[in-house]
């Protein structure tokens, strides 16, 4: 990473969240200055920003992002730098030196070695670290690539294959495991090679289009002209054509590579970023972003271009203090005016969602406001689509740990306010069926996880057909998994062990239905898809429980809302019916709180009906509900206790009885069904309540008779002397 001195004046927005914006960068960022170090690398193997002096190398992680983090620092030997990649287990420190030598130390034993190309016939472009079994570093020549395995005892690279090709420059990204090699006059044809760690897949040759200039020249495509993004376990290459301002997207798969359509550009430099599966196109030359989530039917963005925001940045350099691990440093944190510039020509955009001042040397981290953008437009249930496809939740302080996803707030917040402007029944059914369809299909998957840590995945390439369950798709021909996925068996995946979903049309991340149809997939070609397994530092899932629905939205609702109770009872019936659909269990706290909707207005009848119909689903938590609301209603009581005999709870609904004076029904009941786990003092209390000398006699003889020791204890006894002070009167007389 290079640049130029930036001599830009800083834009509009860095006084925080005045602006307006749907993506925004916050302070402060990492700062990667060291004294007398020279330009930043990133390896993005290890998610590393990496800064060399003269005998050290300095390497700050960023995943997670945590702009206080300390550098780690190695030792090595003085020499031109061109890139440095450690190898994925940090063992081995490469160092390209020049076009024709590469370096390797062993950061365990310090033992160091050279490898050289042959200078007469072709020279590095560059090199990359793999996971795969068949090799442990890639070599990009202008010759091709070479495949070598790295030999710690020996001290060498041992030749495992090698692909003859004409190479002019290339792609690469270790998220996708993909690098596309470009060739001929224009740059613009292209050899791709997946590898992974099962298997190396050799993508089929492809041109990209380039619109001819006005001189009828032919314009030669750059590296800094295309990108390779993983969206929702899809891999694509993203192509800028100058001429035609456009942005060409292409879908890669086994064996094919189409072109999906292009997207307009507004500036000369472009540049991509991926957060949380939004695509985010920078408009560098216009200083504004535009988002696209790729995910649905349209191309449309998400929002009209805006500019990006620096959040948190203090609006006077004396309100703000070094602290901690800061002021060991000899540099304040606090950003000068020309440090603070956004789209500065000294930025460098790192895969997937980082970017580089190279000039001052920091290092900042693009967030979504999602807030910003769900209030951007007026289609809810799209909105809400959007958000419960959002599951990496955006650190806004990497210090602190937020329990709730933004994206799971906002869904409830949404929803809420719905509720309580009365919209109509239909419009908030639509919402309410995306958030159940949305956590039914994460149950299924087994994406329901908040705080999940992921085994890293690597991209796969696999043969799918068109017919995908909703957990678990069929498989047809080879796949290419992380070896550390163990769940995934010899034909099939199972999505709930995967990050990355395995159709090239069905998504673990969809929110709509349609997505999960059988019919909707019909349509499609069988096609075999590369897929990208995505290493994520934490999950997260805005998917929303039926609890969660109960606690963060009827219930509150109910608290606010006042009059008759059928507009609430209303949605309440549309969320069941969608949960119903989804076969999905509800708490019994929603059918509880419908029960005390309509007993608070005295709608028993309707009452009556939810229940004889089963809209309220049996439990002994509704049970109990109808029985507290039964104080003023018979009918209500008795449907309360109705529904604990038919629920087999023989203890409550003899309980009950004997609350209810009727003790010799309930001690039949109890006979008749063994119920032994009541004291007999309750039913001998309530017979002496009723001051019946005779119904006492008869409990004290049923204990007797059925109660093995009853006659031995102290109940017997006391009850026994005050049947004999009931009768005395008698007997005298």
């Amino acid at each position: 990473m290079s640049g130029k001195a930036s001599t830009s004046k800083p834009n509009i927005g860095l006084s925080g969240s005045d602006g307006l914006s749907h993506a925004y960068i916050q302070y402060p960022p990492l700062r990667c200055n060291v004294p007398g170090s020279g330009e930043l690398f990133y390896d993005d193997g290890n998610k590393l920003v990496l800064s060399s002096t003269s005998d050290q190398v300095f390497s700050w992680k960023v995943c997670p992002f945590d702009p206080l983090i300390d550098p780690t620092a190695d030792s090595i030997s003085e020499g031109p730098i061109i890139a440095i990649r450690y190898s994925l287990d940090t063992k081995v420190i490469a160092i390209q030196r020049s076009n024709l030598e590469i370096q390797f130390w062993d950061r365990e034993t310090g033992g160091t070695f050279s490898h050289k190309c042959r200078p007469e016939s072709e020279s590095i472009i560059g090199f990359f670290w793999t996971d795969s079994q068949q090799c442990d570093i890639v070599l990009v020549k202008t010759s091709g690539l070479d495949l070598y395995a790295y030999n710690s005892e020996s001290n060498s690279l041992q030749l495992v294959q090698a692909k003859k090709l004409n190479v002019s420059w290339y792609v690469y990204t270790h998220e996708s495991r993909l690098v596309l090699l470009a060739s001929g006059m224009q740059c613009k044809t292209f050899h791709g090679f997946q590898i992974s760690s099962a298997d190396i897949v050799r993508l089929p040759r492809f041109e990209m289009v380039m619109a001819k200039s006005e001189a009828n020249s032919k314009p030669v495509l750059a590296a800094e002209d295309v990108f390779i993004v993983t969206v929702y376990g899809r891999i694509y290459c993203l192509q800028v054509d100058r001429v035609a301002m456009l942005l060409h997207s292409y879908r890669l798969y086994r064996d094919a590579v189409i072109q999906q359509g292009s997207l307009p550009i507004y500036s000369n430099r472009i540049a991509v970023s991926v957060v949380d599966n939004v695509l985010l196109i920078h408009q560098v030359d216009a200083k504004v972003v535009i988002l696209y989530d790729l995910f649905a039917d349209s191309r449309a963005p998400i929002s009209a271009p805006l500019p990006l925001l620096l959040r948190g940045f203090p609006r006077s350099s004396t309100s703000s203090q070094s602290n901690g691990r800061e002021s060991e440093s000899s540099d304040s944190n606090v950003l000068s005016s020309h440090e603070a510039v956004t789209y500065s020509n000294t930025w460098t955009f790192l895969v997937p969602d980082l970017v580089c001042d190279v000039a001052n040397k920091l290092l900042w981290k693009f967030n979504l406001d999602l807030e910003a953008i769900s209030a951007s437009s007026s289609e809810v249930p799209s909105v809400l689509e959007f958000l419960q496809r959002r599951r990496l939740e955006a650190n806004k302080s990497t210090r602190a740990v937020t329990t709730v996803p933004v994206a799971k707030q906002l869904c409830l917040g949404i929803t809420r306010t719905l509720i309580l402007e009365h919209r109509p029944v239909p419009v908030v059914a639509k919402a309410v069926n995306v958030l159940v369809t949305s956590y039914s299909h994460s149950i299924k998957t087994g994406n329901y996880l908040k705080g999940l840590k992921p085994e890293k995945t690597s991209t796969s390439v696999q043969n799918t057909g068109a017919e995908v369950s909703a957990i678990e798709t069929d498989v047809i021909g080879k796949s290419v998994i992380h070896e550390s996925m163990k769940r995934v068996d010899s034909g099939s995946v199972n999505k709930a062990s995967t990050v990355s979903s395995l159709d090239s049309e069905d998504d673990s991340w969809s929110a709509n239905p349609k997505h999960n149809s059988k019919a909707a997939h019909s349509a499609y070609v069988e096609q075999s898809s590369l897929q990208s397994g995505q290493e994520e530092s934490q999950l997260t899932s805005a998917a929303i429980s039926p609890d969660e629905m109960y606690s963060f939205v009827f219930s509150p609702v109910d608290e606010e809302m006042v009059g008759d109770p059928s507009y609430l009872v209303a949605i309440i019936i549309e969320f069941l019916h969608s949960a119903n659909s989804e076969k999905i269990r509800v708490l019994p706290n929603v059918y509880v709180l419908i029960i005390q909707l309509l007993a608070r207005h005295e709608r028993y009848a309707e009452l009556g009906l939810f229940v004889l119909n089963k809209i309220l689903e049996p439990s002994k938590e509704v049970a109990l509900q109808l029985l507290e609301s039964g104080r003023q209603n018979a009918q209500a009581r008795k449907l309360g206790l109705d529904m604990l005999r038919q629920l087999g709870l023989h203890h409550d609904y003899v309980l009950l009885l004997v609350q209810d004076g009727y003790y010799l029904e309930a001690l039949r009941y109890a006979r008749k069904y063994r119920v032994d786990t009541i004291r007999p003092s309750l039913f001998l209390e309530a017979a002496f309540v009723s001051n019946d000398s005779q119904h006492l006699a008869a409990v004290l003889r049923f204990f007797a008779d059925f109660l093995p020791g009853f006659k031995n204890t102290s109940d017997h006894n006391r009850y026994c002397r005050i049947l004999n002070e009931m009768n005395s009167p008698i007997t005298r007389e």
